[in-house]
């Protein structure tokens, strides 16, 4: 079963090095989107601050709020990118994170050589990637070109590797920083119709998104974040 359980979660930047002055701490601020702070006399950008949240399978979580508010921050934590400064984290069940598919992209191996590599990356055995890896190259429409370096590739084909990698696989939990886009006209029918499986037959569903519409068809839940703390939550 999917769980996710985040009790009085914070998370914290140092900023080594970081002056006093009020200029630079408004910089600071306005940069991250978080609120300053001291930790054992070291400047810290408070990037998520008390956060409380539950989900079990079902839940489709929507976060909004204004760039800087801390919903990739969130994911990430989800994710486990980033480790809480404070609080505790629980989360049960398989992660597939879609916030930002291209990350980790080696350009100097071929498309092959990158399935390996996100495969193993995302907790897959080799033998397991060995399976896949004839059907994400089918998906992919990459033909010959799985097997030159990825540098060579345009914008459409990176993407289209990394969205067959990324969606290869069935997660229990189902991570995105806004819907997935593969920019690519040819292939985006049979994108859209992947994803919507994946999200389907996803356990849990966290979404950030600037649009409200999105937001309304795909969550049954809604937080609002600001300055990294929940200050709504809601039904749309």
């Amino acid at each position: 079963m999917a769980l996710i359980s985040l009790k009085n979660v914070s998370v914290n930047f140092p900023i080594y090095g970081a002056g006093a002055s009020s200029l630079r701490n408004t910089l600071a601020a306005s940069v991250t989107g978080g609120r300053l702070g001291k930790e054992t006399g070291v400047t810290v950008v408070q990037a998520l601050h008390d956060i409380n949240i539950e989900l079990r399978s079902g839940d489709r979580l929507g976060l909004v709020g204004h760039n800087g508010a801390g919903k990739s921050t969130l994911l990430r934590t989800l994710a486990g990118v980033y480790e809480p400064s404070a609080g505790a984290f629980e989360r049960q069940g398989t992660v597939s994170s879609l916030i930002d598919p291209v990350l980790g992209i080696e350009v100097d191996a071929s498309g092959i050589e990158n399935i390996m590599l996100r495969g193993l990356v995302m907790g897959m055995s080799r033998k397991r990637v060995d399976q896949l890896t004839q059907e994400i190259c089918e998906f992919s429409g990459l033909g010959e070109y799985v097997h030159m370096p990825v540098r060579t590739y345009s914008t459409g084909m990176l993407m289209r590797l990394a969205f067959a990698i990324s969606t290869s696989v069935q997660a229990d939990i189902l991570l995105m920083d806004e819907w997935l886009s593969v920019g690519d006209a040819e292939f985006t029918e049979k994108a859209e119709k992947r994803m919507r499986e994946v999200v389907a037959k996803s356990g849990i569903l966290v979404l950030a998104s600037h649009s409200p519409e999105l937001i309304a068809k795909e969550c049954n839940r809604v937080i609002h974040l600001e300055h990294g703390r929940i200050v709504e939550q809601q039904s749309p």
